[in-house]
């Protein structure tokens, strides 16, 4: 694979490259960009500003809605605005009204600032969108090229990565990140190379207006080395869990779908120690929408979500000693699956810190892209 930048970049800086981290959340970005200096912070929640402050109480945050911001409310010039945007109405589990809907609309309020900072002079020559894959389909596409074409028209080289976080952690997480430069220039490989440039992402591609294609590259991120925990490996012992008694344990496995059931039974018969990751969801059998346990015994949890209703919390399920056993995933079991550490101070409900979780960007996978892309394209590297 020949690894190429494509035009002088800045010499290296003195200083430490600043980051503006948008839609915050906990600051779980501003983890992962090791190298950088978090210059400011915003998020509309509450409840997350407050575990922003627990956690980064040196960076000034921005608590209100970032259409309500504006270049005025912030300072300095940044070399770097990250933004993990509001998903819901991108997914491919919600009603996708796209970037048009209130919440995934927040991008443009992003936007808007971006292009107030660019007309004084101060906005960054590195930006990051990060959200999840639904944004390369949504409206049959046209969302995924407004954002490219956004980027192109302010001057920017854009291009995309999707990169999930099971590379890094024992859960499977893949998200869109949308990496646009201008005047630096970071790592590129002249043809999209899998894992991260994946099919639907290079289809997504070739769907973009001509002009969007003619200013796109194809960034290069090396491939890490293979992760060595599983999802036992973030568990809390047993002993200082609450398990479910018989009767719930016997209620929702009976929820098993008969493929799931027979993973079960296999890994209950195998005689050896096997912990799986569930969900309950509805699913269409013939004329009928029935409520199915989902289960995987692979190493890995499935993509956190925010705890909104009682389908959207995993499970953990144990087979040992000849029994089966129960519970919900903790909240710092979940933080875990993030990439973050047991000293980061989670929310003190378990539904605030496992929406807090299941909203956020995972640390490594942050922290590979400033490693392998973000901090070479502003430090002149290749």
């Amino acid at each position: 694979m020949t690894i190429r930048v494509d035009a002088p970049a800045v010499p290296p800086a003195a200083r430490s490259p600043v980051a503006w981290e948008f839609f915050a959340g906990g600051g779980l970005a501003g983890l992962g960009l090791a190298g950088f200096r978090v210059g400011l912070a915003n998020d509309i929640d509450a409840m997350k500003a407050a575990a922003y402050r627990a956690n980064h109480p040196d960076v000034p945050l921005h608590l209100d809605d970032v259409w309500s911001l504006s270049a005025a409310d912030l300072p300095g010039r940044p070399d770097l605005c990250w933004a993990s945007s509001p998903c819901q109405d991108l997914s491919l589990a919600g009603a996708r009204g796209g970037l048009q809907a209130t919440r995934s609309g927040a991008f443009w309020g992003f936007w808007q600032l971006i292009r107030q900072l660019d007309a004084d002079g101060r906005a960054p020559p590195v930006i990051v969108v990060e959200n999840v894959a639904g944004l390369l389909s949504s409206a049959g596409g046209a969302d995924f090229a407004a954002v490219c074409q956004a980027m192109v028209d302010a001057g920017y080289r854009v291009g995309a990565l999707e990169l999930d976080a099971a590379l890094w952690l024992p859960q499977s997480r893949p998200r869109l990140f949308i990496v646009a430069m201008r005047g630096v220039a970071g790592p590129t490989v002249p043809a999209p190379v899998a894992p991260f440039h994946s099919r639907r992402l290079v289809a997504a591609q070739a769907r973009l207006p001509r002009a969007v294609r003619a200013a796109w590259v194809w960034w290069a991120l090396a491939v890490p080395a293979r992760r060595n925990g599983d999802l036992s490996a973030v568990l809390e012992p047993d002993a200082a869990v609450d398990w479910f008694d018989a009767d719930r344990t016997g209620t929702l496995l009976a929820l098993c779908a008969p493929l799931h059931r027979i993973q079960l039974d296999r890994a209950l018969a195998s005689g050896v120690r096997q912990v799986g990751a569930g969900y309950r969801r509805v699913r269409t059998e013939g004329p009928r929408k029935v409520q199915r346990l989902e289960l995987r015994f692979d190493g890995l949890a499935g993509c956190l979500r925010t705890p909104a209703g009682g389908s959207s919390r995993q499970y953990v399920v144990v087979c040992d000693d000849g029994r089966i056993r129960a519970r919900r995933l903790t909240g710092r079991e979940a933080a875990r699956l993030m990439g973050v550490d047991d000293t980061y101070a989670l929310p003190a409900g378990e539904g605030a810190a496992l929406k807090l979780m299941g909203d956020a960007v995972a640390v490594p996978v942050v922290r590979a892209l400033a490693d392998g892309l973000l901090r070479p394209a502003l430090s002149g590297g290749d």
